[in-house]
């Protein structure tokens, strides 16, 4: 009785321990779960800024192709404007120095000469023309001379305003070639950030992942541990004259043939591989015959469960137990007192399903019993 007792305190001990392990299990992996969308969310706004910075870099590129082309077309225009004040000065110089020439020439021969030809005239009439003639050679040298004065200066000013045009587009030019290498190098930190964060990622799916199976190596042990081996096994029980003893004698009531049935609930199948005996929690479950355990312990939607072999091909499965008083690797014999009828698993109620294996099909228990 008291090591009866001690047993289930050290069972009721590892439940405990299972229970607060496994709330700070799921603690972590809550926790590795908040991160991984933290995570994945900074990714995408990492990506989301990448995106607009390569836009940006772009448009950078465009607008420096651009104020080129102004340069160039710029530069084009100054070229001109060079060959037009050249042109303009070389007719300035040719005017003053004809214009140097007549006033020399009326310098040496002085007066006389102008004298000479208006004496020559005929005519008042040609008088008065050979006098209005030589005023007019007079006034025609400096109008000449003003006048590409004036385009001299026209064109110098020309030329300065565009030299003072393709000095901004230049130094535009220059702004855009610093901008260029701010975002260059803002987008290549983007990039390290995008890859510290994928980094980040895959360190803490790796984590998260080492939890997840953590937590469910700690769930299986758990319900090995809430269902598997005890040692309160009653006596062996050998009923019936068939190969197989009664697995449940005592609780022959079948509530579901092997072969077709409809589906009891949701998720199982149509097609029953096995035989259940409908029975109380806690009913004997007995070894149909000798053989060795070849797993016992919780199985999913089969619960907990036993598998025998018996040799020559033959195996039996005995599945929803409540618990388990043998283990992986042990010896049984015929009638031998295995289990308790439970409800585990994928179960509407509490019953023992029993299925015979023949050379890995299964096959209708009652052949055997």
């Amino acid at each position: 009785m008291k090591k009866r007792k001690r047993i289930l305190s050290l069972l009721l001990v590892c439940v405990l321990c299972f229970s607060m392990t496994g709330q700070a299990q799921a603690s972590k992996i809550s926790a590795a779960k908040k991160k991984a969308q933290v995570l994945q969310s900074k990714k995408k706004e990492a990506v989301a800024e990448k995106k607009k910075l390569l836009e940006q870099l772009e448009s950078v590129l465009d607008e420096m192709e651009t104020t080129k082309k102004k340069i160039t077309a710029k530069e084009d225009e100054i070229s001109k404007k060079e060959d037009e004040l050249l042109i303009a000065q070389v007719d300035e110089d040719n005017q003053y120095e004809d214009m140097k020439k007549r006033i020399k020439y009326m310098y040496e021969n002085g007066n006389a000469k102008f004298i000479e030809i208006l004496c020559q005239s005929k005519s008042l009439s040609d008088f008065l023309n050979n006098a209005e003639y030589i005023s007019t050679i007079s006034s025609y040298d400096r109008t000449m001379l003003k006048k590409f004065q004036k385009v001299v200066k026209n064109v110098q000013a020309q030329e300065e305003v565009l030299k003072k045009e393709n000095a901004e587009l230049e130094k535009m030019q220059d702004n855009l070639i610093a901008k260029q290498s701010t975002v260059k190098q803002m987008l290549s930190d983007k990039k390290n950030e995008i890859a510290g964060i994928q980094k980040d990622i895959k360190k803490n799916a790796s984590k998260l992942s080492a939890l997840e199976q953590a937590a469910a190596d700690a769930a299986r042990k758990k319900q090995e541990a809430a269902s598997s081996y005890s040692p309160g096994a009653g006596a062996s029980v050998v009923s019936g004259n068939g190969t197989f003893t009664h697995p449940c004698p005592g609780y022959s009531r079948i509530s579901s043939y092997f072969g077709y049935r409809e589906q009891p609930l949701a998720g199982a199948s149509t097609n029953h591989k096995g035989m259940d005996f409908a029975a109380p929690t806690g009913t004997p479950i007995y070894a149909a015959a000798g053989g060795t355990v070849v797993s016992a312990g919780y199985s999913g939607k089969a619960g907990n469960l036993i598998v025998i072999n018996h040799g020559n091909g033959l195996s039996t499965y005995y599945m929803h137990c409540h618990k388990i008083y043998v283990r992986a690797g042990q010896k049984v014999s015929k009638g031998q007192n295995i289990a308790i009828v439970g409800t585990t698993g994928n179960s509407t109620g509490p019953h023992l399903h029993f299925q015979v294996m023949s050379g890995g099909v299964p096959v209708n228990p009652l052949k055997y019993l």
